[in-house]
């Protein structure tokens, strides 16, 4: 079956540049290291104790995480397209990681008003990421309330935008409120980054994703027939409130644990999924969800590598970097093909 063998070509290929790519993370940031120093840490017989600290506490946390955050994002954003119909839906544009960005800062600079620091401490960990799912999911219950009542994804589409605009608005009126320390850590979290996460954020960040992704795998089906419209998943007899529900709930696990940990990172939930279709030209999720989830990983941890290039004195903001890689490719295919 050509859908579950034809492509092992394409995964091999995507496969290999993402093990390759993720190899180039580790050697490369202020301090280079050789490659074959990082096989023999990873096998633990390198003697040289600064490389296994710059590899196991920063680097490989860091790969790791921008792995899961790519992987996520990008199978988030194929669902919300094929859902909504829409090419440029995915969970920054409908309000969903405003939400949760929401969520965070009411959670951060909430605290802070109060004069509590739950700084460094697992209640912060474990609090960020709940009220960041809260605030997504919140926004997700939103939209499905308003798809119910709403044919017309347009509309859907401005309603999902204004929900984003009251959010950013109410974050704004926190920050006005909000002490200097807890808005300097929030303005920080919302230019997206992949350093500093523990071992203990890292496992709470995918014990969120891993429920998403299986729930994805999930809905394969019925967004495969979704694909042919509503009209005829009715008549296939698919019940389109409880699939609606079935699909915002993953994404909101995936879109929410990501921006809490990440912060709302933008554009590769828009971009992966169609790089994916004109890469393997097939519009069946048998193919898109894995293939999105390989592709996403890859450009992911290419963009984090370009962010901690050597020679520069810190690292560039992931919403910067994954905007200047992603628009000029998005802008290509758009105007080289016409499988979008």
């Amino acid at each position: 079956m050509k859908v579950k063998s034809g492509y092992i070509r394409e995964y091999s290929v995507i496969s290999a540049a993402l093990g390759l790519l993720i190899l180039l993370n580790l050697i490369l940031g202020s301090v280079i290291i050789p490659p074959g120093e990082i096989f023999a840490s990873l096998a633990g017989k390198s003697d040289l104790s600064f490389v296994n600290e710059i590899l196991w506490d920063f680097r490989i946390p860091k790969a790791i995480t921008a792995l899961l955050a790519g992987v996520a994002l990008s199978v988030c954003g194929l669902q919300m397209q094929t859902l909504f119909k829409n090419p440029l839906a995915d969970p920054f544009i409908l309000g969903i990681s405003s939400g949760a960005g929401l969520g965070v800062a009411l959670f951060v600079m909430g605290f802070s008003a109060f004069g509590i620091s739950l700084t460094g401490s697992f209640a912060l960990n474990l609090g960020v990421a709940a009220s960041a799912w809260a605030g997504a999911f919140g926004v997700t219950l939103l939209i499905l309330l308003v798809s119910s009542r709403l044919r017309d994804n347009t509309s859907l589409l401005i309603f999902g935008i204004m929900l984003g605009s009251v959010a950013s608005a109410l974050i704004t009126l926190l920050q006005y409120f909000s002490s200097s320390s807890a808005l300097k850590a929030f303005v920080v979290w919302t230019m997206g980054s992949f350093s500093g996460l523990t071992s203990a954020q890292i496992w709470i960040m995918s014990m969120l994703i891993v429920p998403g992704l299986i729930l994805s795998v999930y809905n394969i089906k019925e967004l495969n027939i979704l694909l042919q419209g509503e009209a005829y998943a009715k008549s296939l007899g698919v019940n389109l409130e409880h699939t609606r529900r079935r699909i915002l709930v993953a994404t909101t696990l995936l879109a929410g644990s990501v921006t809490a940990f990440c912060g709302p990172i933008g554009f590769i939930g828009i971009a992966v999924p169609h790089i994916a279709r004109m890469f393997f030209k097939n519009a069946d999720h048998r193919v898109l969800i894995p293939a999105t989830a390989l592709l996403g990983a890859a450009i992911m941890v290419f963009t984090d590598t370009v962010a901690q290039l050597p020679g520069q004195s810190g690292v560039i903001p992931i919403n910067t970097v994954s905007a200047l890689i992603g628009v000029p490719i998005i802008l290509i295919i758009i105007l080289k093909s016409k499988f979008i």
